[in-house]
């Protein structure tokens, strides 16, 4: 109970400041900032800000300062959901419970609000770094960590990679590769932003790293997993897409009670790197083991 209302808290505070970001303004253009909302209030796990804000609570008490940072993760990860949903990507119908963007608004639209979210993203996160009574020097380094992991040698790279799965993977660890850029770069930059915004030294980021490293290829095998068992109903979006896209997962190669254990190896992985941290990473550890055993 004490994690989940930890855990209750940091998302309520992420959702009520979303929902200032983006002011639907009278304009000829309103229907851009109607479309860039529709996605970005539509609720969901809110996993990267939290790790963000998670991270930063091990070095710091008082979180307000860096709710923009963590604001800026979750754009990024809208507008990579958007784009994902799209015909010429995954081609999904369904996001979180209801049509995805491309669906409601048509595929332009869809593609130019994921645009709008990815610039809104740095400019919350520059007059954040410009505004707040932060290091400057921090907050910039965080900034560029975060860049770097949504671009071509992050989360753009990894998409990639996924698009000519049969080309580029042939073996789990081409395919860990894949989740390392796709999925896992931003965790990594969420957790790594956290920690240079707080102060962490050199060997604490290290620590910080490999925990966001072993639960980002932890959750993505768990994903995987879902696509398999769950239900639209529960999950948000159509099952088996994986499948109907003929897209090479984890269970590609292993079997879904092998795929189960190795869940377990790399979440008793993640936490463990946390060793370092003692009792201050206890939110940390929790969150770790309720993301790679979930149901949605």
């Amino acid at each position: 109970m004490e994690f989940k209302n930890w855990m209750d808290e940091k998302v309520s505070k992420i959702d009520e400041n979303l929902s200032t970001i983006i002011s639907e303004e009278e304009n000829p253009q309103k229907v851009i900032y109607e479309s860039m909302n529709y996605s970005l209030l539509s609720g969901g796990k809110r996993l990267r800000p939290v790790l963000l804000l998670g991270t930063y609570e091990i070095f710091q008490e008082n979180i307000e300062d860096v709710i923009p940072f963590a604001c800026s993760m979750e754009m990024i990860h809208t507008y990579s959901l958007i784009h994902d949903d799209l015909p010429a990507m995954d081609n999904d119908d369904y996001r979180r419970g209801r049509l995805s963007n491309h669906k409601k608004f048509g595929e332009a639209t869809g593609i130019l609000a994921g645009d709008g979210l990815l610039n809104k993203a740095f400019e919350t996160g520059l007059e954040a770094a410009l505004e707040s009574k932060l290091d400057i020097n921090k907050s910039v380094k965080a900034l560029c960590a975060i860049a770097k992991s949504s671009g071509a040698d992050g989360m753009i790279g990894g998409q990639i990679v996924d698009m000519y799965g049969h080309e580029k993977i042939s073996s789990i660890d081409d395919l860990k590769y894949m989740y390392s850029l796709k999925t896992g770069a931003i965790i990594k930059s969420s957790v790594v932003a956290g920690a240079i915004l707080g102060g962490a030294n050199d060997a604490e980021i290290a620590a910080l790293e490999l925990y966001a490293e072993k639960l980002g290829i932890g959750f993505q095998i768990e994903d995987d997993i879902l696509d398999v068992t769950s239900t639209q109903e529960v999950l948000g979006k159509a099952i088996g897409s994986d499948a109907a896209n003929d897209k090479i997962t984890y269970l590609s190669f292993v079997n879904i009670d092998e795929a189960k254990e190795h869940v377990e190896k790399f979440t008793q992985e993640a936490i463990e790197s946390l060793s370092i941290f003692g009792d201050k990473a206890k939110y940390m550890i929790e969150l770790a083991r309720y993301l790679t055993n979930r149901d949605h």
